[in-house]
């Protein structure tokens, strides 16, 4: 294929999916896919030395619609030229170190992944709110914009002035909506972008949006620098991202951008990069513009978490509860440098709400180590089926019970269960049996009938001889392991139980609250619902499993078994008898660090911020948690006043 056909095949492609993107809000490919097409679009322009007239090179997000009023925005909104690499980071410095003959200090903030909104307020009051449109002229969504609760519709300046953000659903209000909605939201961009664009404000209302400011267009004040621009925000009540600095050299700059992709996945709303700008605004006249983009200005884009890719088969595999849990089996695709051919679906109720079927194309995100997740259909597929929900177990073919969402397999002697269970007992947070694995599992139940917990403790080296693999070297570490494991925690035992629900940070506040394993095997409902974290339905779980003569039965062979279980060490320490809540991001701390210091020291880290809280640890990005402990008088500190008191230097 020649340059020129090749041209105009990617031109008609990306502006179909640009059409998609900012006038429907319904993409059906990933940043990532859309990003790979334009550079190479943009590469064999550059080769040509010209570009199609119709290229989106060129222009400035997509043209408003005309379901919504129009209007001409003041000043231009331009897009953003982007790097991926420090390396073409780097260039864009000596780009801009060649204009001006030295590199001047650079703003660094997040780059949100919502909707660009342009306010425009007048006497103080907020007048009108438009999209950004295609640069110039954008789509009038004033009621929907004032729904947003936190947005200021007055401010104290008088004159006329544009404030720019972005329009962002956060992800815990995601997920608060999707819980109840009959069709969930694919991800938070689609989520704040549809609220926006759809015409009915009420709908706005309910997603719950925020608008995070980060810029002024026009304005009657000369402001001389970006700094001087964030604190005029500040100050008049908007919302701004709290990860926002100044950077005095390129490697601060950069040093900024690995932070801020290293705290990530820990931030309440989706950023896919990281803006920089030269601060001083003369310089910006200097540097100047082109037609898309500010020459002083550059979106460093991070490795994607969201591609889209075919859903060829569903998988059902039984856990230890029982459930049968639905694993989509993918088309491989690389998110981040990762190769994923295997997502999670969660259950049949998901599925339903979703509307995927086996042939559409999905979305997929990966987020950390968590099993990549299909968020929604990108693109249905004409010939696509739906996914049958099954009737029987896959693996023992026992009559499957509907539960709510969930389908649970029936069967008293599926081997699945039995196997999934016996490795979750011995995993390194419950009874931390070294060297055992799934495949140990599988081995002792097929081949030794070893069912649960008390038939482990109870295993000896003569019931390993001959089995597939174990020779005396590994027979005498795992029966070591076994009777080192013996002595142990009661959360590490409560957790190794595998009641549906506990897990390790449950266990060790139930071990807290009620010190010994007779106390919380009679609490009751009302006793467990003090334990801060745990709500109605685990408490009713827990009093249930053990209210079962069968399961306290089993729960006193595994005692005679020879388990002991150690008494926890009376912790001291500064924070003796204080509930602590973190919120943020530290600036040095890890939460795990951080809670591990607060329990050396003799505090308990609780979930939510209430009247029963004495202190509130406040980094970064602290939001809605910070402001309900300032509204309820909690003490606050920060990172600094966090070491003083625990006497680190």
């Amino acid at each position: 294929m020649d340059k020129l056909t090749r041209m105009k095949e990617l031109v008609s492609t990306l502006n179909e999916w640009a059409r998609l993107y900012y006038e429907e809000d319904s993409p059906i490919v990933s940043d990532a896919e859309y990003d790979r097409l334009y550079d190479e679009l943009r590469k064999l322009e550059e080769e040509a030395g010209y570009a199609l007239k119709n290229s989106p090179t060129h222009r400035v997000g997509g043209a408003p619609q005309r379901k919504f009023e129009q209007s001409a925005h003041l000043k231009k909104l331009y897009s953003l030229d982007k790097c991926q690499t420090k390396q073409e980071f780097a260039d864009w410095c000596s780009r801009v170190e060649k204009a001006l003959g030295y590199l001047p200090p650079l703003t660094c903030e997040y780059k949100f992944d919502g909707l660009t909104l342009n306010l425009l307020y007048e006497g103080g009051e907020l007048v009108k709110a438009t999209t950004r449109g295609n640069g110039s002229v954008g789509e009038v969504v004033t009621a929907q914009v004032k729904t947003i609760k936190k947005l200021p519709k007055t401010i104290i300046y008088t004159g006329r002035i544009e404030i720019q953000g972005e329009g962002i659903l956060r992800l815990s209000q995601l997920e608060r909506y999707n819980a109840t909605a009959s069709e969930p939201l694919k991800n938070a961009r689609n989520g704040a972008a549809g609220a926006i664009r759809n015409l009915d404000p009420s709908v706005t209302a309910q997603r719950g949006l925020s608008f995070m400011a980060y810029n002024i267009g026009y304005s009657d004040i000369a402001f001389s620098s970006q700094h001087e621009m964030h604190e005029f925000l500040i100050k008049e009540g908007f919302e701004v991202e709290g990860g926002w600095t100044l950077a005095n050299s390129a490697a601060e700059a950069m040093d900024f951008a690995d932070k801020t992709e290293s705290v990530r996945e820990s931030l309440d709303y989706l950023i896919d990069g990281v803006v920089f700008k030269v601060d001083s605004v003369p310089l910006r006249d200097e540097i100047g513009v082109t037609e898309k983009f500010p020459k002083w200005a550059v979106a460093y884009k991070f490795k994607a978490d969201e591609m889209t890719t075919e859903l060829l088969d569903v998988e059902w595999q039984v856990s230890r509860s029982a459930k049968l849990n639905p694993i989509a089996i993918l088309e491989p695709v690389d998110i981040g440098g990762v190769t994923v051919s295997r997502a999670t679906l969660n259950n049949f109720g998901d599925i339903q709400k979703k509307k995927v079927r086996l042939g559409d194309r999905v979305f997929i995100r990966r987020s950390n180590d968590v099993i990549p997740e299909i968020m929604g259909v990108a693109q249905p597929s004409a010939t696509a089926v739906d996914i049958e929900k099954p009737t029987t177990c896959p693996m023992c073919g026992s009559p499957v019970r509907e539960e709510g969402a969930f389908l649970y397999c029936t069967g008293e002697h599926c081997a699945p269960q039995f196997i999934a269970a016996l490795d979750h007992f011995a995993s390194k947070d419950a009874m931390d049996i070294d060297g055992f694995s799934e495949k140990t599992a599988e081995l002792l139940y097929n081949e030794r009938h070893i069912v649960d917990g008390v038939g482990l403790m109870r295993l000896s080296k003569e019931d390993l001889f001959g089995l597939d693999g174990f020779g005396e070297k590994k027979i005498g570490n795992l029966i070591e392991s076994i009777q080192k494991s013996k002595r142990t925690t009661l959360d590490r035992f409560l957790f190794a139980l595998g009641i549906e629900g506990i897990g390790k940070k449950t266990a060790r506040d139930l071990q807290k609250r009620f010190g010994s394993l007779d106390g919380i095997m009679n609490a009751s409902e009302e006793d467990l619902l003090e334990v801060d974290g745990i709500g109605a339905i685990l408490a009713h779980n827990i009093t249930e499993y053990f209210r079962s003569e069968k399961n306290r039965e089993y729960v006193r062979a595994l005692i005679d078994s020879g388990i002991t279980i150690e008494q926890a060490k009376r912790a001291e320490g500064v924070f003796i008898g204080m509930r602590i809540v973190l919120t943020g991001s530290l600036p040095t701390y890890k939460r795990g660090e951080a809670t591990a210091m607060i329990e050396q020291n003799g505090g308990e880290v609780a979930a939510s911020v209430s009247k029963t809280v004495d202190i509130v640890l406040a980094g970064e990005e602290a939001g809605s948690k910070l402001e309900k402990a300032q509204k309820l008088g909690i003490k606050i500190i920060d990172e600094a006043e966090f070491k003083r008191m625990l006497g680190i230097d």
